[in-house]
């Protein structure tokens, strides 16, 4: 970190905050990589690869996670009673790429999907899923943080090391 850059460092300044500031700093941050999928209008599924997915609460178990209001997937999430979330294993890259995709068919083979409890599309062979319901939807600027209850779900669906998105790519974790 040069001086400049350096907190409370003698007068000096910090570069202005504002998006690509979030941008920069977040490219540092390994998250762990996580699809959201519900049932879209028309029987026609939805889903996006989400990457701010967090634990909130163990009574009630409550996860969130944000989507912009801007998404092809906000509209269905909008209208769900109910969501699916999958964390995604490390030889599931090609999996997340789809998902992040802006106009891919999300749901079209390769992606091996079935419905599940609530009509929730769940995605097949993930390290782990969820079926949750949405508890709410808290505006935060140009995205919604969705808040949802774990009604269901298999925490070892298959054993596996988790895939992490870091500096803007698909990372697995080293020995």
């Amino acid at each position: 970190m040069t001086a400049a850059r350096r907190p409370g460092a003698g007068g000096l300044t910090a570069p202005p905050a504002g998006a690509e500031l979030l941008r920069s700093a977040f490219r540092r941050h390994a998250a762990g990589v996580a699809v959201i999928t519900a049932p879209g209008p028309g029987g026609r599924p939805a889903g996006f690869t989400a990457g701010s997915l967090a634990s909130v609460s163990a009574e009630p178990p409550l996860v969130s996670f944000g989507i912009g209001t801007g998404s092809s997937s906000w509209p269905a999430v909008l209208a769900a009673t109910h969501v699916g979330v999958h964390l995604l294993g490390e030889d599931q890259r090609e999996l997340a790429a789809v998902f992040a995709r802006s106009g891919a068919d999300r749901f079209a083979a390769p992606t091996r999907w079935t419905t599940g409890p609530e009509g929730v599309p769940l995605l097949d062979g993930v390290l782990v899923w969820l079926v949750c319901r949405v508890a709410g939807r808290v505006p935060a600027g140009d995205h919604r943080i969705v808040v949802a209850e774990i009604v269901a779900g298999d925490a070892e669906a298959r054993e596996g090391r988790p895939l992490l998105y870091h500096q803007g790519r698909f990372n697995a974790l080293r020995h």
